[in-house]
């Protein structure tokens, strides 16, 4: 399971209260959507053991993967869940109810468990990398479904992300636990620039995410609980520090081009402009995240974020209040491998939609995918 610390914690973790809107909001959190539940697979019968850690789309947004425990990149269709015309089914109660074997559309084998996936730009959606828990990249060819590239630069430590540069589709970066950020060339071997950002403690690396919007930054969330900014060029130095969390810091993910979104342990999302490091533009609390990886993402065109919960439920803020604005249970929590609860722990927005509609998938601890679509209200 894809925990925020390095060992497991025991026991029960305390619920945050409850929180106020950020000091700089105006108005009170409204949901200017209607979100609807259009398609569920099932858990398999292994329950946990097939527990999902990632959920990423392509940059078609018509295909969507997932990985995690059961080693299997799992590649599935939108339209076959969904049906043709995504988000036009959300004023009607109708679900499709699945299970992994008739939602699939194939999947790969891995050699290990996986904790990120990202699809190659520039690729058409047929490469896609990953990272897994033996601190392997590698990349797969999903059409001649095989492996076509592998690199370990972290000795066997976990790789808990990686991500491509959009200016250059060739190089990546990867964070480990041996408390590096790598960044390497595929059509190459080796390391191109090992960076260590937490130079005295050697904390994880949890996140790397390249500026989707072009350019050479790439932002690194840290287990010190700091989020480091890097040109990719010139990456002895950071460009940027920016702390406010408490906690490690899980997810980076990019709003616009100058602004970043972050999610920590310490049961906060908080968004930043890296131009601005003197503290974050808002705090978004209400869902609770004391120890594991729950996900998040950022739906760019709409503002809207979405984290999943260890409560077993799923969050949508709006970027302009920091209450969420529309919150759903993920079904019954059934026991955990560990001994726990299951939890939401991947979340991916499709980035395309018509008209102020909008699809969100949701992967489960305990191997469940939900899809939701929503649509803006009218008036």
């Amino acid at each position: 399971m894809k925990n925020a610390n390095t060992t497991p914690v025991a026991g029960t973790n305390p619920v945050p209260p409850p929180s106020a809107a950020a000091e700089d909001d105006d108005d009170k959190a409204r949901c200017d959507w209607n979100f609807n539940l259009s398609a569920v697979v099932a858990a398999s019968p292994t329950g946990s053991s097939d527990a999902i850690g990632v959920v990423e789309f392509d940059h078609r947004n018509s295909l969507f993967a997932t990985g995690g425990i059961a080693r299997k990149i799992r590649i599935y269709s939108l339209r076959k869940l969904v049906g043709e015309h995504s988000g036009e089914r959300n004023t009607t109660e109708t679900t499709s109810f699945l299970d992994h074997t008739a939602a699939c559309e194939y999947y790969i084998c891995t050699p290990a468990r996986l904790s990120s996936l990202k699809w190659k730009p520039g690729s058409g959606s047929r490469v896609v990398g990953s990272g897994d828990y033996d601190g392997v990249v590698m990349e797969y060819d999903l059409e001649k479904r095989v492996a076509v590239f592998e690199r370990d630069e972290h000795g066997g430590r976990r790789v808990w992300s990686m991500d491509y540069s959009y200016s250059d589709p060739n190089l990546g970066g990867s964070g480990s636990d041996d408390g590096t950020m790598q960044m390497w060339d595929a059509r190459c071997g080796g390391s191109l620039a090992p960076v260590r950002p937490d130079r005295a403690g050697a904390s994880p690396v949890c996140s790397v995410e390249f500026n989707p919007f072009g350019g050479h930054l790439v932002a690194v969330g840290c287990a010190d609980s700091r989020i480091y900014g890097y040109d990719s060029r010139r990456a002895a130095e950071p460009v940027f520090v920016l702390g406010g969390h408490r906690k490690a810091v899980t997810y980076t993910k990019f709003l616009d081009g100058g602004t970043i979104v972050s999610a920590a342990t310490d049961g906060c999302l908080m968004m930043w402009q890296s131009e601005n490091q003197s503290r974050p533009i808002r705090t978004y609390r209400g869902h609770v995240n004391s120890r594991r990886f729950v996900g998040l993402s950022a739906w760019r065109d709409g503002g809207l974020l979405s984290c999943g919960s260890e409560d077993n439920r799923v969050f949508v803020y709006d970027k302009r209040w920091g209450d969420p604005i529309w919150v759903r249970g993920f079904g019954e929590s059934a026991a955990a491998e560990d001994g726990g609860r299951s939890f939401v722990s991947g979340i991916c927005w499709r980035q395309s939609g018509e008209e102020r509609r909008c699809t969100l998938v949701a992967g489960g601890s305990d191997g469940a995918l939900q899809v939701f679509e929503g649509e803006e209200r009218k008036g």
